[in-house]
């Protein structure tokens, strides 16, 4: 209860956030002064700000719903033994890929998960789950520190929010466009919208959402790739494909929606269809790809 309570209060919150932004730069609608052409003008704007906005306003937000949904426990000051060692791996992580030391987390789950989130490479969280902790080594469980500083490094949670907010803006958009094609030419509505405008726009945008997905979901499971490239680098090869292995014999922790796509343990799909829509590839992949990168190469070389 208390997750959705969140999760409803933060949308409401962006929804005002971005209504009285569009108010300020004196939006009035997205139909012409006779009430009657689609004004193309403002309504790119009016996608652009709700189909961005949201995106970024998320991602900034990203860390206070990490620790809010997930119940995350930043260490400020280690309280035992592994708490100092997490610490210790960071900052050494830290120091390596050249960034500033992520805040360090804690989430209680008995199910194997990690997670990184942030707005900025140097402005970042970094979560294990209890979990993790209990059913891996501290060799596989510094291959998935690695590989969640990767994530936090290569930009991935900026970049793939950008890609989300453009594709976002683009459905918003067409959505609205096809919507007013059905309002003006098969209702033959001329004036105003009418309420078949609105079901069609509801719909087009479901499907469009749907289909645009796939495109965010195909530069996640690259990432992911990348980020175990750069826990394998960080530690050895060996380790992060141990992790892997090991997270392939258990169940992930649920994460919440926000934190997803940058969780260690996502089995994926490996059906052609329900792969579109998966964040992660599956992990036989991920261990197979490791298998056969030459490590000695430059990461950036790496097809993927």
């Amino acid at each position: 209860m208390k997750r959705i309570f969140f999760f409803i209060i933060t949308n409401i919150a962006i929804l005002l956030v971005l209504s009285i932004f569009l108010s300020l730069l004196g939006f009035t609608g997205i139909l012409q002064s006779n009430g009657i052409d689609l004004d193309y003008d403002s309504l790119m704007l009016f996608s652009l700000v709700f189909g961005m906005g949201g995106s970024f306003i998320s991602l900034y937000m990203s860390k206070w719903m990490a620790k809010s949904l997930a119940g995350v426990k930043v260490i400020k000051s280690p309280n035992n033994q592994f708490e100092s060692w997490y610490v210790q791996i960071v900052e050494r992580q830290s120091e390596t890929l050249g960034i500033k030391v992520p805040e360090i987390g804690i989430f209680n789950s008995p199910s194997p998960n990690a997670f990184a989130t942030g707005s900025s490479k140097n402005n970042s969280l970094v979560a294990l789950s209890t979990g993790l902790i209990e059913s891996m080594n501290k060799d596989e469980i510094e291959a998935v520190i690695g590989h969640e500083m990767s994530h936090v490094a290569n930009g991935d949670m900026v970049t793939l929010s950008l890609i989300q907010g453009i594709i976002n803006a683009f459905v918003i958009f067409f959505s609205r466009v096809i919507g007013h094609f059905v309002d003006r030419v098969i209702l033959k509505n001329e004036r105003g919208y009418g309420i078949g405008y609105f079901f069609t726009v509801i719909f087009a945008q479901v499907i469009l959402g749907i289909l645009a997905s796939t495109i965010v979901c195909w530069f996640s499971r690259r990432r992911e790739f990348r980020a175990d490239f750069g826990g394998a680098q960080l530690t050895s090869k060996e380790a992060m494909i141990s992790s892997l292995r090991t997270l392939e014999k258990m169940s992930a922790a649920k994460l919440p929606d926000q934190m997803l796509a940058f969780g260690i343990s996502n089995q994926g799909n490996s059906q052609t269809l329900r792969k579109l829509f998966s964040t992660h590839p599956p992990i036989r992949e991920r261990i197979h790809a490791l298998e056969n990168t030459n490590f000695s190469e430059n990461l950036n070389q790496q097809q993927i």
